[in-house]
C-alpha cells in the first residue's frame, strides 16, 4: 500500500478544497440558520464533475479512483457536513450501486445522467419504524405483470425533495426474512410518489433531509436492480460504499476541529500567554491530531482495498465507527478550547458539534459497528461472496472514452 498521493489525487483534492472554501464557506452559516440547502450547491458540484468523481468516463464520470472519492469527502466535510452528505447519498449509496449491480441498460439510463450531475439520486432504506432492523421494514412491492406496485414510507432520506432518482428497497416476500427484500430504481415522475422536507434537526441543517411516500407507485420490471430477493445484499453493499464516504467525511470534520482549535489557541491569551502554551489545551490538541491521523489511515486502507477489488466490509465499518465517534470527541474538545465563544455560532466549532452527532447514528449506529467488529474478531461473522462485487479500479477502463471500450 502506497501512502503517497498521486498528482491526480492532489489535483482533485485541491479543486474540491477550493470550491468548498471559496464558494460554500462564506455563506454556510446563513444557510445553516435558515435550515435550507443553498440551491447553487448541487448545480455547481455537477458543473465541477464532483457528482461523478469516481465513475468511469464511459458512464459520464471523471474516472478517478476510490481513494479520490475519500479525499473529496474529507475536503467537503472540512467546510460543512451537508456537502459530504450529498456524496454519501448520490454517489456512495446510489451511483456506486448502479455501477456494481446495474445492467448496461440501467447504467446508460440512470447512471450516466447522475454522473454528469444532470440528475440527483437518493437512497431509501430507513422507515419510520425500521432503521438498524432492516428486515422490519413495512414498504411492500407486489408484482403485477410487467410492473411492481410499491407502497410505504421512507424516512430520514437525504435529498428527498431534490433527487430525481431513488434507489428503494421494499419487501416482495414478507415471509422470507432478509431474502424477501428487493431493490428498485424509482423516478420522481412516477404517479403516487410524494416527498417532503424535515426541519428542526440538531445538525446538517443546510442540507436536505426528508421523507418519501409511495402510494401504488407502478415501477417497471426493468427498473428492478438485481434479482428479486437480492435487496438486502444490495442494500448492505450500498452501505459499504456509503460508510466509506461517511468515514472520510468524519475525518475531515476532525481536521476542521483540529485546525480551528490550533488557530484559536494561537490567538487567544490567558494568564499572560496564549492558551496553546497551557498543557491541558495541548493535551486536547494532541488527542485531535492522534484521532485525525488514525482515522485518515483507516479510510486510506478501505479506499485502497476498494481500488484493488478486495472485500472491505469489516475495514469500512471500522473506519466509519472510529472516525465518526472521534469526530464527536474532537468537536467537544474544540468547543471546550473555544470556551464561551464555542457555545455560540460566532465560531464554526458550534456547528461542527451539532453536525458530528448525526454520523454516529446514520448508516449503522456506533453500537451496530461495535457489534460487527466483535463478531468479526470472534469469527461469528464471515463475508460471503456477492453475485456482483464492486469492480476494482482499472485506470485504463475508468478513464477510457465510451467508443474505445468494449461493452
Amino acid at each position: 500500500m502506497d501512502f503517497l498521493l498521486s498528482e491526480e489525487h492532489q489535483m482533485a483534492q485541491k479543486m474540491v478544497r477550493d470550491f468548498a472554501q471559496k464558494e460554500v464557506y462564506p455563506t454556510i452559516k446563513e444557510w445553516d440558520r435558515k435550515q435550507e440547502m443553498n440551491p447553487a450547491v448541487l448545480p455547481r458540484m455537477a458543473e465541477l464533475g464532483i457528482l461523478g468523481i469516481n465513475i468511469p468516463v464511459r458512464y459520464g464520470g471523471q474516472g478517478f479512483d476510490y481513494i479520490t472519492l475519500g479525499l473529496v469527502c474529507e475536503e467537503l466535510e472540512r467546510v460543512d457536513t451537508t456537502l459530504r452528505v450529498v456524496m454519501s447519498v448520490h454517489m456512495g449509496l446510489n451511483s456506486m450501486a448502479l455501477l456494481q449491480w446495474g445492467t448496461e441498460v440501467q447504467k446508460q439510463k440512470f447512471l450516466v445522467p447522475q454522473a454528469r450531475g444532470e440528475k440527483y439520486a437518493a437512497f431509501c432504506l430507513t422507515e419510520p419504524g425500521a432503521g438498524s432492523d432492516v428486515v422490519s421494514m413495512q414498504a411492500s412491492a407486489k408484482r403485477r405483470g410487467d410492473v411492481y406496485v410499491l407502497n410505504g414510507e421512507k424516512m430520514w432520506i437525504s435529498l428527498a425533495t431534490k433527487a430525481h432518482h431513488f434507489l428503494v428497497v421494499a419487501k416482495t416476500d414478507p415471509a422470507a426474512g432478509h431474502r424477501g427484500l428487493t431493490a428498485f430504481i424509482v423516478t420522481r415522475d412516477m404517479p403516487g410518489l410524494t416527498t417532503g422536507d424535515i426541519h428542526g434537526k440538531l445538525g446538517v441543517r443546510a442540507g436536505s433531509t426528508g421523507w418519501v411516500a409511495m402510494n401504488d407507485v407502478e415501477v417497471p420490471v426493468e427498473n428492478r436492480l438485481g434479482e428479486e430477493g437480492e435487496g438486502f445484499y444490495i442494500a448492505m453493499s450500498c452501505l459499504d460504499n456509503g460508510r466509506y464516504t461517511v468515514a472520510a467525511g468524519a475525518t475531515g470534520l476532525i481536521r476542521a476541529c483540529l485546525e480551528d482549535s490550533i488557530k484559536y489557541a494561537h490567538s487567544r491569551s490567558t494568564f499572560g500567554k496564549e492558551i496553546g502554551k497551557h498543557q491541558l489545551v495541548q493535551q486536547k490538541i494532541a488527542y485531535m491530531q492522534q484521532w485525525y491521523d488514525a482515522a485518515k489511515l483507516l479510510v486510506l486502507k478501505a479506499g485502497w482495498m476498494k481500488n484493488v477489488g478486495q472485500r472491505n466490509t469489516r475495514e469500512t465499518s471500522l473506519a466509519k465507527w472510529y472516525a465518526t465517534d472521534h469526530s464527536v470527541k474532537a468537536a467537544l474538545e474544540a468547543v471546550q478550547i473555544h470556551g464561551a465563544y464555542g457555545f455560540s455560532d460566532e465560531y464554526d466549532v458550534e456547528r461542527y458539534l451539532r453536525n458530528s452527532k448525526g454520523a454516529v447514528i446514520y448508516e449503522g449506529t456506533s453500537e451496530i459497528h461495535q457489534l460487527m467488529q466483535a463478531e468479526y474478531a470472534l469469527g461469528y461473522r464471515v463475508d460471503r461472496p456477492l453475485r456482483c462485487e464492486l469492480p476494482a479500479y482499472d485506470a485504463a477502463y475508468w478513464q477510457a472514452a465510451p467508443s474505445t471500450v468494449a461493452a
